[in-house]
């Protein structure tokens, strides 16, 4: 059987996962949460007392570890030797940690095999910084979903106001998502790219139910 692989890329703020959630369920594909395996391998090393950006036990801790992600009516289940840590993943402690540990070369060789398999077994639809340039070049269906900086800053600082938090300065939070572009843009490993062979979804004057239509379509196009 031949499966659709979808992937997604954009900046910060431009609606990727909760965009691409939407679309996943409309095609009735899995929707892969890559953060939710940094952070499961980041518990698992917060278990193991690790909490520098040691190499070498990575590595040892990584070839003990009994690792693998599973989807039961859509739903993304994933187990630590196995044992199920959805909800194990989410504190405070593992989200401190998940950035540093996201930058060790082995962490991420190890989550891209395990991304690639998931492409082979299901119909998948994936986002990220570096999905279609690095993770699956090969994927049946590249978008590179965007906004205007000031359009990304004004759905932020809604989110911030629906959390309750008050008197949101837009222009730090503007300049606050234009750094996280340079370094997304910049970093050593996997910059954030859009490939030649992915379509651009420019979201600024569109709403979510536009954005999932028209992601929706793209799909559908290459599953005629």
């Amino acid at each position: 059987m031949k499966y659709v692989s979808v992937a997604v890329d954009g900046p910060a703020g431009s609606g990727k996962s909760t965009i691409t959630k939407m679309v996943a369920e409309k095609l009735g594909f899995n929707y892969v949460d890559t953060g939710a395996m940094y952070r499961a391998l980041t518990y698992n090393f917060l278990s193991n007392d690790l909490k520098e950006l040691e190499e070498n036990r990575i590595k040892e801790l990584l070839e003990k570890l009994d690792f693998r992600v599973e989807y039961v009516d859509g739903v993304q289940y994933v187990y630590v030797n196995d044992v199920e840590v959805s909800d194990k993943i989410r504190t405070a402690e593992v989200s401190q940690y998940t950035s540093l540990f996201a930058k060790s070369p082995a962490v991420r060789e190890f989550l891209i095999d395990t991304q690639r398999n998931l492409a082979h077994t299901n119909n998948i639809i994936m986002d990220g910084r570096d999905i279609a340039s690095v993770v699956l070049p090969n994927a049946d269906v590249k978008i590179f979903l965007t906004a205007s900086v000031e359009e990304r800053a004004r759905r932020r600082v809604l989110d911030f106001e629906r959390q309750g938090l008050e008197n949101v300065d837009f222009e730090k939070v503007k300049e606050d998502i234009k750094a996280r572009d340079w370094q997304d843009e910049n970093r050593d490993i996997a910059p954030l790219v859009k490939v030649d062979s992915a379509t651009l979804v420019d979201t600024t004057s569109m709403t979510i139910g536009e954005v999932v239509d028209k992601m929706t379509e793209l799909v559908k196009v290459v599953e005629r």
